[in-house]
């Protein structure tokens, strides 16, 4: 009964995320999955929602997502004479672009945030 009660809090932020979604839809479009895992987290940071109430369904569901994945790679192959076309180098430079912007952009902030520190502890 406790995991049902655990799977209750993740779906009622899925939800929340849903509702949201639908009531931002004409300014700008963020899936209802995305805001309802930032509204979990925010819940989780600020105690609003103690960890344990999530914790062994989280842990489930993360021990298990490659299996959740399968029917995204299904999706994948069943478009695949589109992807096989002229497409597929458009994705390849996409998937470089911005492969090399993250690492940049994670370098940086890893960087300043190093920076940051040692400045901190040359000042004591």
């Amino acid at each position: 009964m406790d995991k049902l009660k655990q799977l209750f809090w993740l779906l009622i932020f899925s939800y929340l995320g849903e509702i949201l979604s639908l009531i931002i839809s004409r300014f700008v479009t963020i899936p209802g999955s995305v805001i309802g895992m930032v509204i979990l987290f925010l819940a989780l940071h600020f105690n609003i929602l103690p960890i344990e109430k999530v914790d062994d369904v989280g842990t489930w569901l993360t021990d298990n997502m490659a299996f959740l994945f399968v029917p995204a790679g299904v999706g994948l192959m069943t478009q695949f004479e589109v992807l096989g076309g002229n497409v597929w180098w458009q994705l390849l430079i996409i998937l470089f672009v911005t492969t090399a912007l993250m690492m940049w952009c994670v370098g940086t902030v890893v960087q300043k945030q190093i920076d940051k520190r040692q400045n901190k502890g040359a000042k004591k």
